[in-house]
């Protein structure tokens, strides 16, 4: 009995099923980063414009909207007033609050908690958007879930 090889026109649709399940494999972080984020910031906020190009660079769109009431878009996205920060973006139905690295809302699109979102509270010296002359805070980013528990997400 003769075994079956098949010829190389017949491997070729198999070979191109092998590589685009590969490709799809490895593009599913840079396509989660390639989600938009709305940040709402005040008008007169410098440091939120280097926390969008921060995002932009980490491969983000990034829509930027002025907002003169900053607490009703925190009340609206689920934002604790304890860990506010100077901006909110959504991406992904979470809320992002503040200056969070890019990594850790890489990481929150990827894993998906069963979070509102992750908050880096106040306004951390060096963290990105807040980069400067002076030495860096040590802070972390925290999760909210949405009857308000937290729990450290990432330090830094």
């Amino acid at each position: 009995m003769k075994s079956h090889t098949p010829s190389r026109p017949a491997r070729r649709p198999l070979a191109l099923a092998a590589m685009l399940a590969l490709a799809a494999a490895f593009a599913a972080p840079v396509l989660a980063a390639g989600e938009e984020v709305v940040m709402y910031k005040d008008p007169n906020c410098g440091c939120c414009g280097k926390w969008a190009e921060h995002m932009r660079a980490a491969g983000f769109s990034v829509k930027e909207i002025k907002s003169a009431d900053m607490g009703a878009v925190k009340r609206e996205a689920g934002v604790p007033q304890a860990l506010g920060s100077c901006h909110t973006a959504k991406v992904g139905g979470y809320f992002v609050e503040g200056h969070v690295p890019a990594a850790d809302v890489k990481r929150l699109l990827a894993e998906k908690p069963r979070v509102a979102g992750i908050s880096a509270p106040g306004m951390p010296q060096g963290s990105p958007g807040m980069e400067g002359p002076y030495p860096a805070d040590r802070y972390d980013v925290v999760s909210v879930t949405a009857d308000g528990k937290t729990r450290v997400f990432a330090s830094h």
